[in-house]
């Protein structure tokens, strides 16, 4: 099956696996997939991921996380703000604000994919992919 947009596909597929209360959810791997994931990873957002090679484009193993008490996972919204129909950029000065600071956008600049903080920090723009909080 043929995906238009595969960062909407690994969201979704991320959104779905966090309603059903699963622990791993296994998404097809792509270079701007797993440096998401690594962002993810590095905000405490998932527990663990490991990238799978098989002969094809491979697979990202992700070990999803959730409070322990309560059983809320730690994701409570992904959104895809740039589609494929229509991209949404944002210059260094202008760069969104997820939950007034509490949540994160994950832009694609010039420097590699990145959080809207460390944008901020080296002063450049990019394409806004989605917002994690």
């Amino acid at each position: 099956m043929k995906v238009t947009d595969p960062i909407a596909d690994y969201l979704t597929r991320l959104r779905n696996a966090l309603k059903a209360n699963h622990r791993v959810v296994e998404v097809p791997a792509s270079n701007m997939k797993k440096e998401i994931t690594k962002i993810l990873f590095d905000k405490g957002y998932i527990l663990n991921y490991k990238f799978i090679e098989d002969n094809k484009q491979g697979i990202i193993k992700i070990a999803l996380k959730y409070n322990p008490q309560t059983n809320e996972p730690a994701i409570s919204n992904l959104t895809r703000v740039s589609k494929s129909g229509l991209r949404k950029y944002a210059n260094a000065s202008n760069l969104p604000r997820v939950l007034n600071g509490l949540g994160i956008a994950i832009i694609s600049t010039s420097k590699g994919v990145i959080t809207d903080k460390e944008a901020k920090k080296e002063n450049v723009g990019g394409e806004v992919l989605c917002y994690v909080h």
